[in-house]
């Protein structure tokens, strides 16, 4: 019961992703739709083993509809990151062969099924010829190991491609998309939670003792739970900010040395940021911040990244976090708390704050304020 309520979640955000994705054409709506409905459907021998279908229908021919699609998910996980993160991006002939592998397990296994259908007496077992022959005999482990690997690969692509866009983003936003960045981080973290529960489980099971089915149930418990997760964080998260990000689609050299040329322009970064304060805005950018210094982005970000040694959101949120410190010693944190005065010195959100003032002076802002009282 609890793997069919939780699976039936799943299945009800997938159909409200897909009507959304009706709606406004958002390829990530689309794909992760497509991830919670192979999730759930993973579930499905499980579920109805539960329901005693196998003891019941002795004959039944279930297992010829259960097709793994294990091989499809990794590229699925991957592909809806770069969906995410790039809303602009759409398939392209190249990005089929990803599928391929998944697809030639499918047609396999409906040449298995068209064959053992055709075979005297298939109509009285459960498995066929060449179901027991062969796809349980040898070709379900072959699958087993082949779609454990392609996993593993794809959820190590997807990190990277991850840390990579994140790294951008703090080459151009002093407060970064917290709420969407967080949520893919957290997209990740959880399918790679529970493809590692999976491993250890099905490691236990070859390798020290023989699970039996009735505890196999927990892996498919938590992956049932990371569906109703996905689905509803997936459906509830607005990514639209990240639509809007379209300084990220230029490409700036960073880590250039100051040569003398670029020393006055350093000068006048420093000075400006000191005497006009621009970093107390919470939407300060890049794009923005060479707007008001007159200063062309690219140079603007080699300057930043070559002469400091930093990248923008750094170089922006150090002059925050001294402006928090000031105002914590002049006592206007007892006026207004502590997250007061970080909305007021340029931060828009807690976590950041927090997370921010911790990396530059190594202590909680709770932290500092009482080693100077």
């Amino acid at each position: 019961m609890p793997l069919l309520i939780l699976v039936l979640q799943g299945y009800l955000f997938a159909v409200l992703l897909l009507l959304r994705y009706r709606k406004k054409q958002k390829l990530r709506d689309l794909l992760l739709a497509i991830l919670l409905i192979i999730t759930g459907y993973h579930r499905t021998s499980f579920i109805v083993g539960f329901m005693d279908w196998y003891d019941t229908f002795r004959n039944t021919k279930i297992n010829y509809y259960l097709i793994n699609f294990l091989l499809g998910l990794g590229p699925l996980i991957y592909f809806y990151v770069k969906s995410a993160i790039n809303p602009e991006f759409r398939f392209k002939k190249k990005d089929i062969w990803h599928f391929i592998p998944a697809l030639i397990y499918f047609v396999y296994c409906l040449i298995i099924w068209i064959y053992d259908s055709q075979q005297p007496g298939y109509d009285e077992v459960q498995n066929g010829l060449w179901m027991e022959s062969i796809s349980i005999a040898y070709v379900f482990a072959l699958h087993g190991y082949l779609s454990n690997l392609s996993m593993l690969l794809y959820i190590i692509f997807t990190f990277i491609l991850y840390y990579q866009f994140k790294d951008k983003v703090n080459q151009y936003y002093s407060n970064t998309y917290r709420v969407e960045l967080i949520w893919l981080r957290n997209f990740l973290y959880v399918f790679s939670f529970t493809f590692a529960f999976g491993l250890v489980a099905e490691y236990i099971d070859f390798n020290i003792t023989e699970l039996h089915w009735t505890q196999r149930w927990w892996t498919h418990f938590v992956s049932a739970c990371a569906l109703v997760y996905l689905g509803l964080y997936g459906y509830f998260t607005d990514l639209s900010g990240l639509e809007n990000i379209d300084d990220l689609r230029i490409e700036i050299p960073i880590a250039v040395p100051v040569t003398a040329i670029s020393e006055p322009r350093y000068a006048t970064i420093i000075d400006q940021m000191e005497n006009e304060q621009f970093y107390l805005d919470p939407d300060l950018t890049l794009g923005s911040l060479s707007q008001h210094m007159g200063i062309p982005a690219q140079e603007l970000s080699s300057i930043i990244n070559g002469s400091m040694g930093k990248n923008f959101n750094d170089f922006v949120n150090e002059y925050r976090v001294n402006e928090v410190k000031d105002k914590i010693k002049n006592g206007r944190a007892t006026e207004l708390s502590l997250l007061g005065v970080a909305f007021e010195s340029g931060f828009n959100s807690k976590a950041t704050f927090n997370r921010t003032f911790k990396k530059f002076t190594s202590m909680s802002p709770s932290e500092y304020m009482k080693s100077i009282t």
